[in-house]
């Protein structure tokens, strides 16, 4: 497995278990010129977004590759953090409908993280 698609597993499990709401991992490699993997999921409200936000920075830091830039606020309805082949979206529910990011990205494929 490559390094970028364990961390982007990684990065999910983080959101799901802080329950992200539709979790989404998707392989963006040959599609997006920037990074590999979009890890897009949303939460329900402000202190939910904060703590999804804080538990992907949290599990990157342990896996020893800190994300590289954070956009948005929860207050925002968009939190970005860009950890370089892996960017994590995490949205309220009304940012997710109007950027509807899997729609935009609709050829890369979805990852599973089941085993």
């Amino acid at each position: 497995m490559s390094e970028g698609r364990e961390l982007a597993l990684r990065a999910g499990d983080a959101v799901a278990a802080k329950n992200a709401v539709d979790v989404r991992v998707l392989d963006v490699t040959g599609v997006f010129p920037v990074a590999d993997y979009f890890v897009i999921c949303s939460g329900r409200n402000i202190p939910q977004i904060t703590a999804i936000a804080r538990a992907v920075q949290e599990e990157l830091d342990q896996a020893g590759m800190p994300y590289l830039r954070r956009q948005g606020t929860p207050e925002s309805g968009w939190v970005l953090l860009d950890g370089g082949d892996v960017v994590v979206h995490i949205f309220n529910e009304e940012a997710r409908r109007f950027y509807d990011l899997e729609h935009l990205w609709g050829d890369a494929k979805i990852v599973s993280r089941e085993p």
